[in-house]
C-alpha cells in the first residue's frame, strides 16, 4: 500500500481513485472544482488537497486522468503544478488520453526534475473504471512501470507496458482506430438488416458466433439497434481522440482514409445534437 494522490475526478478519475482507496491506498485527490473532490473525500476517505502541488507532496505515485493535453500540462506544470510537490524518484502516471507528443515533452521534464513519468491511457470507458476492468496501455522506463503497476491493477483487468515514453499513448491511438471502423461496420450492418425487414436482435445473436462477433456488437449491438446512446464514451471526447491520431498519422505518413470519414460522420452526429451520446450512435446518422 502506498500514499498516492489522483488528480481530475470526472466520470474516469473519481471510481479509478476510489478503488485505490478501496484497496487500502492512501489517497488525496485534486480536482478543479473543489466541490467534486470533497463528495468523492466524504465517499471514500482520504484527503482533498487546493492544488496539484499540495496533492503530491510527499506521494510515491501521483495518478491523473483530465481533459486533454492543455490541461494536463496545467495540472503538471508551473508552481501549483505536480511536479513542484513531487519528491525525487516519485512516478507520475498519467491516464488522460493525450498526444504522444506531450507524453514525451513531459517525460522529459519529469527527467529534469529527478522524477519518473509512466503514459498510461486507458480503454473501458466509464464501465470500465467503475467496474475495475479497464485495459491499460503504457509508455516509459521498464523500473518506472514495475513500481506502478501494482496499484494501477487496482482499477485494471490488463495492464502492459508497450515501449518507452509515448508508446502508451500511440497503442491508445490504434485502439481508437481500430473502434472507430467496427463502430462504423456494425451501423451499417444493423440499418441494411432493418431494412431488409431482419429481426436484428436474432441476427447479432446468431453472427455474433462467428466471425463478425465483436465487443462491440455484444455491448452495443442491441441498444443500437434500440437507438438508445447513454453509454459510455461521447462523441465529442471520440472526436478529441480521432483529432489526436489523425494528427499523428500526418506525422508518420499513416494513411487512415476509413478513420478520418468516420470523424467527418461523427461530425454529423454533433450537428444533430448528439455531442454527449456514446460512440455507437453513429447509427443515428443513417436511421434519422
Amino acid at each position: 500500500m502506498a500514499n498516492v494522490a489522483f488528480l481530475g475526478l470526472g466520470v474516469m478519475g473519481s471510481p479509478m481513485a476510489g478503488h485505490l482507496a478501496r484497496k487500502g491506498h492512501d489517497v488525496a485527490v485534486f480536482n478543479r472544482t473543489s466541490a467534486k473532490a470533497e463528495a468523492w473525500v466524504a465517499a471514500n476517505g482520504g484527503t482533498s488537497a487546493a492544488t496539484p502541488r499540495e496533492a503530491a507532496i510527499d506521494k510515491k505515485i501521483v495518478f491523473a486522468c483530465v481533459g486533454n493535453d492543455d490541461d494536463l500540462r496545467s495540472v503538471v506544470l508551473g508552481e501549483d503544478g505536480a511536479f513542484a510537490g513531487m519528491a525525487t524518484g516519485a512516478v507520475f502516471v498519467d491516464h488522460t488520453t493525450a498526444s504522444a507528443e506531450v507524453a514525451r515533452e513531459l517525460s522529459a521534464a519529469a527527467d529534469a526534475a529527478g522524477l519518473r513519468f509512466i503514459d498510461a491511457p486507458v480503454s473501458g470507458g466509464q464501465a470500465g473504471a467503475e467496474s475495475g476492468a479497464l485495459t491499460v496501455m503504457c509508455g516509459g522506463e521498464p523500473a518506472a512501470y514495475a513500481e506502478v503497476e501494482p496499484a494501477i491493477l487496482a482499477y485494471a483487468k490488463a495492464c502492459r507496458l508497450m515501449g518507452p515514453s509515448g508508446s502508451g499513448q500511440l497503442t491508445k491511438m490504434v485502439n481508437q482506430i481500430a473502434i472507430a471502423g467496427l463502430v462504423q461496420g456494425l451501423s451499417e450492418a444493423i440499418h441494411f438488416g432493418k431494412r431488409a425487414g431482419l429481426d436484428i436482435e436474432a441476427v447479432l445473436d446468431v453472427i455474433s458466433k462467428g466471425a463478425a462477433g465483436s465487443w462491440q456488437m455484444d455491448n452495443r449491438g442491441k441498444t443500437m439497434n434500440a437507438e438508445k446512446f447513454d453509454f459510455g464514451f461521447a462523441v465529442e471526447w471520440m472526436r478529441k481522440d480521432l483529432g489526436i491520431l489523425l494528427a499523428e498519422g500526418r506525422r508518420n505518413g499513416a494513411h487512415l482514409p476509413v478513420t478520418a470519414l468516420v470523424d467527418q460522420f461523427y461530425s454529423d452526429v454533433e450537428a444533430m445534437g448528439g455531442g454527449r451520446w456514446d460512440t455507437s450512435s453513429l447509427i443515428a446518422r443513417l436511421e434519422r
